[in-house]
């Protein structure tokens, strides 16, 4: 039903007075700040109107309403001559409220501009908020008449100016990164050397001690989760808890405040220039699939009362819903040029103006699908490999939704790094010691060729990852068998049920000894089988230090200790755990062979008499495919030549020789060390049943007790050290 928009309020009378409002420019979108006023720019295809709402410096009093006088190209837009730098403003936009035609205008909620550099102020749930009135028997179809303006946070004009000085962007080569997933506020809320009215922030992030930690443990990127302002939901508030995560956002180039120590967006820069500084690269997680704002029930915040039809996917044959592939009410309207134009635009704010060196879109499959579904060659994919800004930087994807088709591990296009989850699956269901794992780690741990090895993929666009976010954290994965989220509220509903986990003889904490010592060899098996593999690296934030959220794996809702770093707590066991990663992370920087830039092949080189990779028994034989496919098998080696070319260049390598020994059985598997030709032994460098032995040399043919449940990488001494033959016959 469509209801024409209401006559202004008296409210709205006297907010009105004369402005120096000149027509200004429908680009760019947003409000600029040019050096002598501001130019406000909104687009909407089916608004009759747009009112510019002007605020005090705290938000809470609305001083002038101002219409927009010039509309060009869908574009509402005019020029404020005595608007300035912190000017707080927001909109309310005209049009039909005919939600069965996809339309849900209401003048009389305040709208945040979906460009807008910064927010003030947090969202305050009120029924106000709802754009229909909440308990009318005609659902949404009824508009509601409150003025929201008091419940919602407002927009704040920002001055880009900012001074980089000599920080530049490390630049880290994709075979060099180690990702290292983190929360901004529960990596610092209780670190005890950050300031305590920096903890949990931006600046936080920045401080010296947190930089340090970070370099010292060998991780060249930190992979922020969502910090684009988002909205905690409702019903969470209700219960007393928090969206946590953040994957609500309502502002696409706006930090969250709750981020910032200040009430200026420079801080964000800081921490940027900081971990530039260190050589650390900074990835943003970005939520462009869905909004806060709901389904046709939710609220009406930004986007759904500028233009809901064009915003958002709604069903064909009944525009008042919308389609739902993201699982949270709505779904982006990527399809639309506008819309795709404000995630591109956003991206490139964030990587020129914020020094962001990549992005992790989450279900990144929404942003690829198309009317007819995913599409590797869709508008959004193209326009971001054919942008110059974009097509630099470090591009990750979640690789699935819950739509149709939603699973697309490996079918992003080249340029494109992709969450794998089949490497996290293999890798906790082979070190379980689950039955018929071994021919799919030998994939797993070499890049997995079979899922990326297309179109001149290479293998760091597999990010390998055993834990994430999303899940338990890797102590809990070594001991619980199932998930413990009674603390969110939902009688542990929430959260996945198989997490191929093991408590390894009790559930939670314990005080025996052999558990507990078998719990932290197997951290540190899957610490070292990740670190030691093919593809990116990707470490979850507090797993160096043997960090717990007690089982739970869905901590989505709980900022508080349960998600916070515990880092005054840190005991004998999380310090040797962190000194033990950083070796890994020591081993993998200066092992080439270990972050190869081309996919192995096993496959003999006959000018060179090599082969890049070989696959052991115990007894050090080639595996054959009766050895691949035994279901009992648990134990195998990785001989890795460092003779084998780096390149496609026919050359030898200049590489250590490595043979990776790896054994899920519960006892002692003996391994016949190669004689390998050019070698005269081998030096042990990690074995994760004996982390504080040094390193150790052993003869060619000898036979090295590989302890139940561990890892060992060796490498190879060479009989000759003079420089290796570049070339045939050199």
């Amino acid at each position: 039903m469509e209801i024409s928009a209401p006559p202004p309020s008296a409210n709205a009378a006297s907010v009105r007075r004369p402005t120096r409002m000149l027509e200004g420019r429908p680009h760019p979108l947003g409000a600029t700040w040019d050096g002598l006023g501001v130019n406000f720019a909104l687009f909407s295809a089916n608004a009759t109107r747009v009112e510019l709402c002007l605020f005090d410096l705290e938000g809470r009093k609305e001083l002038e309403r101002i219409d927009l006088p010039e509309y060009t190209d869908e574009v509402w837009h005019g020029y404020l001559s005595d608007a300035r730098p912190g000017t707080v403003y927001g909109y309310r936009v005209h049009g039909p409220y005919d939600p069965e035609n996809g339309h849900r205008f209401n003048p009389h909620k305040l709208l945040l501009d979906p460009y807008a550099k910064a927010h003030i102020g947090a969202l305050r749930w009120s029924n106000a908020l709802f754009g229909y009135k909440l308990g009318s028997s005609r659902g949404d179809l009824v508009l509601d008449r409150r003025d929201s303006a008091q419940a919602m946070p407002k927009c704040v004009v920002q001055d880009p100016a900012f001074t980089w000085g000599r920080s530049r962007p490390p630049h880290v080569p994709w075979e060099h990164t180690v990702l290292y997933e983190l929360h901004v506020k529960g990596f610092t809320k209780r670190h005890p050397a950050v300031p305590p009215a920096h903890r949990g922030t931006f600046a936080g992030l920045g401080h010296p001690a947190v930089v340090d930690h970070l370099v010292g443990l060998g991780v060249t990127a930190v992979e922020l989760l969502p910090v684009h302002a988002f909205v905690d939901d409702r019903l969470l508030l209700e219960k007393g808890l928090r969206n946590y995560w953040g994957y609500n956002s309502i502002g696409f180039f706006a930090p969250d405040p709750r981020y910032m120590a200040g009430q200026f967006i420079n801080e964000f820069k800081e921490m940027v220039a900081r971990l530039h500084d260190a050589g650390i690269e900074v990835i943003l997680d970005v939520v462009y699939n869905h909004t806060a704002e709901g389904n046709e029930m939710g609220p009406t915040l930004s986007f759904k009362g500028i233009d809901n039809a064009s915003y958002y996917r709604l069903m064909p044959d009944n525009a008042r819903y919308y389609i739902n592939d993201t699982g949270t009410g709505n779904t982006i309207n990527v399809s639309h040029a506008r819309v795709l134009q404000m995630i591109t635009d956003s991206l490139r704010y964030w990587a020129l103006e914020m020094g962001v060196d990549g992005f992790r879109f989450d279900l990144a499959t929404i942003l690829a699908r198309e009317s007819h579904g995913f599409d590797a060659g869709g508008r959004f994919l193209d326009a971001c490999r054919q942008d110059p800004v974009l097509s630099a930087l470090k591009l990750i994807a979640e690789p699935w939704d819950v739509g149709p088709g939603g699973y697309q591990v490996g079918a992003f296009p080249p340029g494109w790094a992709e969450w794998n989850d089949r490497y996290r699956d293999t890798l906790r269901s082979f070190w379980k010691g689950d039955e018929g794992q071994i021919a799919e780690l030998g994939t797993r741990l070499t890049g997995s060729a079979d899922l990326f090895n297309r179109r001149g993929r290479r293998p760091w666009s597999s990010v390998n990852f055993i834990t994430a976010h999303d899940g338990f954290t890797l102590a809990d994965l070594v001991s619980y068998n199932d998930k413990h989220n009674d603390a969110n509220g939902e009688d542990n509903r929430d959260g996945h049920s198989e997490n191929l986990s093991w408590n390894h003889g009790a559930e939670g904490p314990t005080d025996d000894p052999e558990i507990l010592a078998l719990r932290a060899r197997q951290m540190r098996n899957m610490l070292a089988s990740l670190i030691f593999s093919q593809g990116t690296p990707m470490l979850l934030a507090g797993d160096e230090m043997g960090r717990t959220q007690g089982g739970n794996n869905n901590a989505y809702c709980q900022d508080n200790e349960i998600n916070w770093l515990e880092w005054a707590d840190v005991g004998k066991a999380g310090h040797d755990l962190i000194a033990f990663v950083r070796r890994l992370l020591q081993v993998r920087r200066t092992h080439a062979l270990l972050r190869r830039g081309r996919y192995l092949s096993g496959a003999q080189d006959e000018d060179l008499g090599v082969k890049d990779i070989a696959w052991l028994t115990p007894d050090g034989e080639e595996m054959s495919d009766a050895h691949w496919h035994d279901p009992n098998a648990r134990a195998l080696a990785m001989l890795l030549d460092g003779r084998a070319p780096a390149t496609g260049v026919k050359r030898y390598g200049a590489d250590a020789t490595l043979l990776l020994i790896i054994n899920a059985h519960h006892e002692v598997v003996p391994f016949v060390l190669p004689d390998v030709v050019g070698g005269r032994e081998w030096r042990r460098l990690v074995d994760t049943a004996v982390p504080d032995e040094p390193e150790a040399e052993f003869d060619c043919g000898h036979a090295y007790r590989a302890t139940g449940r561990s890892l060992a990488l060796l490498e190879l001494q060479r009989t000759d050290r003079r420089r290796v033959p570049r070339s045939p016959g050199e």
